[in-house]
């Protein structure tokens, strides 16, 4: 089983798929990586030999991509100088509503949570003359 930056890639996998798995890597860059080390993009993950995934490894380095632990730090950094900041963006990630401008009024479920459900209204006995 092939492992890169941390992460065990998925057993009989093409190789341009199976880098998705690996945080802060898509199917274009995959390509591009695989384009630089050599390797074809329809090899297996089983198929690589120890040559192949020194050569992508390396690419990987050598080109600084941020992946796995450091970008997600990054981006949670980011988030929080947002909230630090007291911008709009920061309220609405502090708030966890939608920070790019979707609508609240009927969706969001997933940003919102399960629905609170209304409250009703009860008549009270015995308040009249």
């Amino acid at each position: 089983m092939a492992r890169l930056a941390g992460v065990d890639l998925p057993r009989n996998k093409r190789m341009e798929i199976a880098l998705t798995y690996i945080y802060g890597i898509g199917k274009a860059l995959s390509r591009e990586i695989l384009k630089a080390a050599e390797v074809p993009l329809s090899k297996r993950t089983d198929e690589l030999d120890d040559n192949e995934t020194r050569r992508i490894r390396e690419v990987i380095e050598t080109r600084q991509l941020k992946v796995e632990g450091d970008l997600r730090r990054d981006v949670s950094m980011n988030i929080k100088r947002l909230m630090d900041l007291g911008c709009f963006r920061g309220l609405r990630h502090r708030k966890s509503l939608p920070v790019r401008g979707q609508r609240t009024h009927t969706n969001a479920r997933t940003r919102k949570g399960p629905r609170k459900g209304q409250q009703i209204k009860r008549k009270t006995e015995g308040t009249g003359a």
